[in-house]
């Protein structure tokens, strides 16, 4: 279930309510499943504390689509989402370097903004321990957990803040 809903996912390049509710599913019920003290792994909303490699790749895809769009008025990195939730290591790269060219239009343009994304991106990154860079490759749980932490990061965006 969890593969099928990877696997359409990829091709629509669209992460749906439902679609995220299942993977989140999935996921803590294979957790139930290995520990039956742990409750849940995802939650329901934007998990800040959330360490997983995965949740943390999803949230930074999800910031760096944000940034792009933020710059130009459109995403297309959205297209490399199969490719980034499989293969970190060969996209990742690419788009934080992309990443740096849309942060220094916005810094022009929209100076608030730009602290705003940079300072987010920098939050995701640090939550990574310094010695793991981009993995090669992530399991099918990592890459459910990245749909979750993309679907939260992009929630989140469009969340009114209360402070």
């Amino acid at each position: 279930l969890l593969q099928s809903t990877l696997r359409r996912i990829r091709a629509e390049h669209e992460i749906t309510y439902p679609r995220a509710a299942l993977v989140k599913a999935c996921i803590n019920r294979s957790i139930r499943f290995k520990n039956p003290n742990e409750k849940e792994e995802l939650k329901v909303s934007l998990d800040e504390n959330n360490m997983n490699i995965g949740y943390r790749l999803g949230r930074l895809f999800a910031a760096l689509e944000k940034i792009q769009e933020d710059a130009n008025g459109a995403s297309t990195i959205r297209d490399r989402f199969g490719s980034a939730s499989s293969t970190p290591s060969i996209i990742f790269g690419n788009l934080m370097r992309l990443s740096n060219h849309h942060l220094a239009k916005l810094e022009k343009e929209k100076k608030g903004l730009f602290v705003i994304r940079k300072r987010l991106v920098g939050e995701i990154v640090d939550g990574v321990e310094a010695k793991i860079s981009f993995p090669a490759h992530l399991t099918l749980e990592n890459q459910g957990r990245f749909a979750v932490g993309y679907y939260h990061q992009m929630q989140d965006f469009y969340t009114k803040k209360t402070e």
